[in-house]
């Protein structure tokens, strides 16, 4: 799925992962949201979103956390109101970054990891990160918000080289050509 897909309202990102094997540290990836301005869009975010931090107006949201993968279906969800954001907001880049704590760890290090993005029962994403194996941390995708005010949903799978704290600086820079 590469194209642009409008947003009504309340969006989910779900992360699954195998757990780590017996005897092994336990594998542990967090969904990251960082919100951007309309004014720099690119620029350093307003606040970012992930397991230990809140939006301040409540519009993302972790409902469901995991520290190891051990569970069924999707571990870890976020929530993205994204209808109720201030008008001030015009951008919402979603990713995730793997702990590496006891070394380091790739999304090729992991088995059956999946992200998804729904709306409602609308699959706007499924990828299982086999095009950033070597990465430590991902984007998956942008929220944009148009000239009218609504928003839109781009798949954005793109690795990065650094732990959750510098992913999250990071994650909503211009990609280099």
């Amino acid at each position: 799925m590469s194209s642009v897909s409008k947003i009504v309202g309340k969006v989910e990102v779900r992360l699954r992962w195998d757990p780590s094997p017996w005897g092994q540290q336990p594998r542990h990836l967090d969904i990251v949201a960082a919100t951007y301005s309309a004014d720099a869009p690119h620029g350093r975010p307003v606040y970012v979103v992930n397991s230990e931090s809140r939006s301040p107006d409540g519009t993302i949201n972790m409902s469901r956390h995991s520290e190891t993968g051990q569970g069924y279906g999707y571990m870890e969800v976020m929530v993205l109101e994204l209808d109720r954001l201030a008008s001030s907001f015009g951008r919402v880049v979603v990713g995730v970054a793997i702990h590496q704590n006891g070394g380091t760890r790739t999304f090729g290090d992991l088995s059956h990891a999946r992200a998804l993005v729904v709306e409602g029962y609308k699959e706007l994403l499924s990828d299982d990160f086999a095009e950033v194996g070597g990465s430590t941390a991902a984007t998956v995708g942008e929220f944009t918000k148009d000239a009218s005010g609504s928003w839109e949903f781009r798949p954005m799978m793109r690795g990065f080289d650094s732990e959750p704290v510098g992913f999250s600086a990071e994650m909503g820079s211009v990609p280099q050509a």
